[in-house]
C-alpha cells in the first residue's frame, strides 16, 4: 500500500478555520470569500464562516450541499478533506475516524473518508491468509510414507551368487531349501515327497510338491506344512538355482557304502530366517545327496571345476547335531563315487576331523574346525610339514557357521599351490582367516585333479557314516578374495539365520 501524509495537520488546520470562521462572519461575510480565493485552507474555514453568517435561506442552502456559487468555492474547498481521506489510508489506526469527525464539520462528501476507513478492516483479510495454513494438507503427502511398500520389493534383494559375479566369480551351483541365492531368483528351491520313498535318485514313490519362494526371497514353508499334513514328507530334490541345473537327489551307491542313500526328513530341522519359517536339511548316517555322476540323477556336471582350475565355496552349517564320522562335505568330488586319489576332491567340511587333521588346539573333540575335504585326507591347513593342529585355525562353536573353502592354482605359492580357509559366525561379523598356504606337501595336492560331481553330506566315495546340519551352499568359479567372501557373508549375515 502507498504510504500518504497524515490527516492530523488537515483536521486541525480545518477546526482552527472554522473557529476564525465564525468570528468573522459577524463582521463581513464577503471577505470569506477573498480569503477562499486565497489558499485552499483559509479559503474552507472561510467558506464555512460565509454559509454560517447568511441569515437568508439562500445562505442555509449551501449548508446542504453549497449550492449558492459561494458555497460551490466551499465545495473546492471540502475535496481538500478528499485528500484527507486519501491521507486517512495510511492511517493504519482509527484515526481515520478522527478525520472522520473533521469531515462532518465540512461537507456530508468528507464523512467518504470514514469508509475509507473500512479497508483498514479490509486488512484482516491478511488473517484471511490462515487459509495458507489449509496448505497443511501438504502435510497430507505423507501418504508418500506409504511409499514403504517398495519395501516389498525386498523379493529382489541382492543375493550372495549376485556378490560373487560381480566379482568375477560366478556361481556355477547354487543350493538353499532356506531362501534364494540370487536376488532375481524366483524358482524352485526343493521338493517335498509325500508317502513312500526308497533310497537312491529316484526316492520319490508317493506324490511330490515343490517348494518355491516366497515374499522377501524366503522358502515357502507354509506350502510344506499344508502339503505334509497329516502325513510324513522327505527330501527328494534340491534344486541348482544357478542355470547349470545341478540338481542335487539322493546319492547313489559308491566306493566306501555301496548301497544307495535315504533322502532326509523335510521336517527334522525347523529354524527361522528374518522372522520366517524354514526347514534346512539335517543330515543324518545314512543320509546324503549328489549330482553330476554315474548313476545319479544329474549324470554329467555342467560349469564346475575340472582339474587343477580355481574355485571357491561355501556353506551355512551349525555346531549341533554334529556327528564325526565320514565325510560332512559340501562341494566337488569324484562322478564314479569312488575314492580316486589324492587331489580328486575339493570340498568344504565342518566337523571334528575324523582320524585326519584338526585345528588348534587338536584332538578331534576341541572342534569344530572349518577344513577341505582333498581326499584321503580332511585338512584344516598345512603346518610345519603336517597337517595337525594348525595354529590359525580355531573352533567355529556357533548354532549358525559359515564355513568357506577356496581352491587356487598350482602355480601359486612357488609351484606348491594355495588353498585357504575362511570361518565365522552366520548370524554377526566377518569371517577369520583360519589358513591361507600351500597345499599339502603330499603327492597329488599341486596339482589338483578335481572332477566337478557335488556332494552334500557324504564323502566322495559315498561315506555316509557323519551327521551334521546345512542350510545353503554354493560353488563359484575361481578363487574369490577375502574382501568377496567377507561380503559375501556380509550378506548371509543380513539374512537373520535363528532371528
Amino acid at each position: 500500500m502507498k504510504r500518504f501524509r497524515s490527516v492530523g495537520s488537515v483536521s486541525v488546520a480545518l477546526s482552527l478555520g472554522a473557529l476564525v470562521a465564525s468570528c468573522w462572519s459577524f463582521s463581513a461575510g464577503s471577505s470569506g470569500s477573498i480569503d477562499s480565493g486565497s489558499t485552499g485552507s483559509s479559503g474552507g474555514a472561510t467558506g464555512y464562516g460565509t454559509g454560517g453568517s447568511d441569515s437568508t435561506d439562500t445562505g442555509g442552502s449551501p449548508g446542504s450541499g453549497g449550492a449558492s456559487d459561494t458555497g460551490g468555492t466551499n465545495g473546492d474547498g471540502g475535496s481538500v478533506g478528499s485528500g484527507g481521506a486519501t491521507g486517512g489510508t495510511p492511517g493504519t489506526g482509527g484515526s481515520m475516524g478522527t478525520g472522520g469527525a473533521a469531515g462532518r464539520a465540512g461537507t456530508g462528501t468528507g464523512g467518504t473518508p470514514g469508509t475509507g476507513g473500512t479497508s483498514g478492516k479490509g486488512g484482516a483479510t491478511g488473517t484471511g491468509g490462515t487459509p495458507a495454513t489449509g496448505g497443511a494438507p501438504g502435510t497430507g503427502g505423507t501418504p508418500a510414507t506409504g511409499g514403504a511398500p517398495g519395501t516389498g520389493g525386498t523379493v529382489a534383494v541382492t543375493g550372495p551368487c549376485d556378490i560373487l559375479a560381480s566379482a568375477g566369480n560366478s556361481c556355477v551351483a547354487a543350493h538353499s531349501t532356506v531362501r534364494a541365492l540370487y536376488g532375481s531368483y524366483t524358482g524352485n528351491l526343493y521338493q517335498v515327497c509325500k508317502g513312500s520313498f526308497v533310497t537312491g535318485p529316484n526316492s520319490c514313490k508317493g506324490t511330490t510338491m515343490d517348494i518355491g519362494v516366497a515374499a522377501g526371497g524366503y522358502a515357502n514353508s507354509a506350502a510344506q506344512d499344508t502339503f505334509c499334513s497329516g502325513g510324513s514328507c522327505t527330501i527328494s530334490i534340491i534344486y541348482d538355482q544357478s542355470p547349470n541345473g545341478n540338481h542335487l537327489r539322493p546319492g547313489p551307491g559308491g566306493g566306501a557304502v555301496a548301497t544307495s542313500d535315504n533322502p532326509v526328513n523335510a521336517t527334522d530341522l525347523k529354524t527361522t530366517l528374518g522372522g520366517h519359517e524354514v526347514y534346512g536339511v539335517l543330515i543324518k548316517t545314512g543320509t546324503g545327496y549328489r549330482a553330476g555322476c554315474t548313476g545319479c540323477g544329474v549324470a554329467t556336471p555342467k560349469g564346475t571345476a575340472t582339474g587343477d582350475a580355481a574355485e571357491t565355496e561355501y556353506m551355512v552349517t551349525s555346531q549341533n547335531n554334529l556327528i564325526d564320522g565320514c565325510c560332512f562335505d559340501y562341494g566337488n568330488a569324484e562322478t564314479d563315487s569312488h575314492d580316486d586319489g589324492n587331489g580328486t576332491m575339493e570340498a568344504v567340511y565342518f566337523g571334528g576331523g575324523v582320524v585326519w587333521g584338526t585345528g588348534s588346539p587338536g584332538g578331534h573333540d576341541n572342534g569344530p574346525w572349518v577344513e577341505a575335504d582333498l581326499e584321503n585326507g580332511l585338512y584344516a591347513g598345512w603346518e610345519n610339514n603336517q597337517d595337525q593342529n594348525i595354529s590359525t585355525n580355531t573352533p567355529l562353536k556357533y548354532n549358525f557357521v559359515t564355513a568357506v573353502v577356496v581352491g587356487d592354482v598350482a602355480s601359486q605359492n612357488s609351484g606348491k599351490g594355495r588353498f585357504a580357509l575362511y570361518g565365522g559366525d552366520a548370524t554377526t561379523g566377518t569371517l577369520k582367516t583360519m589358513y591361507d598356504g600351500i597345499r599339502p606337501a603330499k603327492t597329488g595336492y599341486a596339482p589338483m585333479h578335481k572332477q566337478g560331481s557335488i556332494i552334500l553330506g557324504i564323502g566322495g566315495d559315498n561315506s555316509d557314516s557323519d551327521g551334521g546340519e546345512w542350510f545353503e551352499g554354493v560353488m563359484a568359479s575361481g578363487a574369490a578374495t577375502a574382501a568377496t567372501v567377507n561380503a559375501v557373508q556380509a550378506n548371509i549375515v543380513a539374512a537373520k539365520y535363528g532371528k
